[in-house]
């Protein structure tokens, strides 16, 4: 891996914070929300799992006590716009058996259990791996834990930062070894790379107008 130092890093996010701004993600009115949010967005567009939120929510299904209870055919159905709806239905059943099981089915009592012990809970559910669970620690949770996605990794290789071939946890320990552990820097640094992945660093890029033209190498 190409070493990038803390002041690389927090250079990036300023520029992005400049060009963009605020973010306020992730979109969701409750932490619960936002838990199934990420698990629905498994290999799929967020508008997609916007549908089936909605669909959730004019149910009047979107509580843990609902998800416990309705049947895995009747949730598959209502997630059906956000794909694979039946994998992400019996994904979202282990998670809500795990949440009643270890923590009662209440996020205040998941929010007081420690970063690592989280983690290594919420990877050990069938379906959750580390994006999602990291989603989960950093945004629902208020975690310190930096999410890496393909857009991460898309941007950084391409200002030769890191590795094509670099594994999540590597790219992961990069970011969380040179920035400050702080829950709200994370949150904002993740979503500005979103947002500039999606604006200039396709696959067709446009990096004449994008607000990271100064690091290429």
């Amino acid at each position: 891996m190409v070493k990038a130092d803390g002041k690389v890093l927090i250079g990036i996010y300023r520029d992005l914070f400049k060009s963009f701004g605020p973010q306020q993600w992730w979109p969701g009115e409750t932490p619960f929300e936002v838990i199934i949010g990420a698990i629905l967005t498994q290999n799929t567009n967020w508008k997609n799992v916007e549908k089936a939120i909605s669909n959730l929510k004019s149910s009047g299904k979107l509580s843990p006590a609902a998800f416990l209870t309705i049947p895995e055919q009747k949730l598959a159905e209502l997630i059906r716009p956000a794909g694979y709806f039946n994998v992400k239905a019996k994904r979202l059943k282990n998670f809500i058996r795990f949440f009643f099981d270890a923590y009662k089915g209440k996020i205040s009592l998941m929010k007081k259990a420690p970063l690592s012990r989280l983690r290594e809970e919420l990877l050990s559910v069938n379906g959750i791996g580390e994006e999602t669970a990291d989603s989960i620690l950093l945004y629902a949770l208020e975690k310190p834990v930096f999410v890496v996605d393909a857009y991460t990794k898309r941007i950084f290789y391409r200002h030769k930062i890191i590795q094509s071939d670099a594994d999540y946890q590597t790219v992961q320990k990069h970011f969380m070894d040179n920035l400050p552990r702080n829950q709200l820097l994370f949150n904002e640094y993740h979503a500005l790379i979103v947002k500039t992945a999606k604006k200039f660093c396709r696959a067709k890029t446009c990096c004449a107008l994008c607000p990271l033209k100064k690091y290429l190498q």
